[in-house]
């Protein structure tokens, strides 16, 4: 019989959240009493899923705020499980690092990777993505998010679907149909939304884990080509962990 994990020391931990490992982890941390939860979220969304625990809504507003925040509640571990997208998000948490002292943990799942039958083509930003997409389709369903719409509302002879939270903003492409959802999304839901819409391309963040990569199997079974956006770069020296576990394993070391 496997023995019980030690208890973690006292903590407050403050993740800097938004991804579904980020809810995961407070809900792991949430029922120690010993250890005191704090979820930042970006405030992107207009109603979010709030994790257990204490949270807070909206920026920091830059690096020497958010260092004042981690030393005014006596923050003793910082984990970075932003979006793997966020990008400007994890340098600031590095700096903030640099500047407190406080350990830091970046929390990143495992990039996708393409499998037998696989059509995909990788794009370094939106913008390359923008500039490669009418080569490979024409009905596209577009996964990188509402905030990036902009940069794809020159193609007009592109049709498009959008599916998100809450409505994009202007600009946007001419040919834009808008599906308000919140996922996850099943692998019958992908399937059928490709068929009816007539989907010729996907268009997709190598967001990574397993919440919302049905997308890619219904694109593989229809035979239809994916275009992938490569993650940014993060900041150098920052310890990673891939899962919830191994970063408990870190706050009890």
């Amino acid at each position: 019989m496997s023995a019980e994990p030690s208890p973690l020391p006292a903590h407050h931990v403050l993740i800097l959240g938004g991804t579904t490992e980020a809810r995961r982890l407070a809900e792991a941390l949430a029922p120690d009493p010993s250890c005191h939860v704090t979820t930042s979220l970006a405030g992107r969304v207009a109603s979010p899923v709030l994790p257990p625990g204490d949270t807070r809504i909206g920026g920091f507003g830059g690096i020497a705020s958010l260092a004042a925040w981690i030393v005014a509640h006596d923050v003793t571990r910082v984990i970075d499980a932003t979006h793997p997208f966020a990008e400007r998000m994890s340098f600031h948490a590095a700096e903030a690092q640099a500047l407190t002292g406080v350990p830091l943990l970046a929390l990143r799942r495992p990039g996708w990777t393409p499998e037998p039958g696989d059509d995909w083509t990788f794009a370094e930003s939106l913008a390359d993505a923008a500039a490669l997409l009418p080569g490979l389709g024409s009905r596209a369903f577009l996964t990188t998010g509402r905030m990036g719409l902009h940069t794809f509302a020159h193609l007009t002879d592109t049709w498009f679907l959008v599916r998100s939270v809450d409505p994009p903003a202007a600009p946007a492409p001419p040919q834009l149909e808008v599906l308000l959802a919140r996922g996850p999304f099943t692998l019958d839901d992908e399937r059928e939304l490709i068929a009816r819409h007539r989907i010729d391309v996907l268009v997709t963040k190598d967001s990574g884990g397993s919440a919302t990569a049905p997308k890619l199997t219904a694109a593989r079974e229809a035979g239809i080509p994916v275009l992938v956006v490569r993650r940014p770069a993060v900041p150098q020296g920052v310890p990673e962990a891939d899962s919830v576990e191994a970063v408990l394993d870190w706050l009890r070391a």
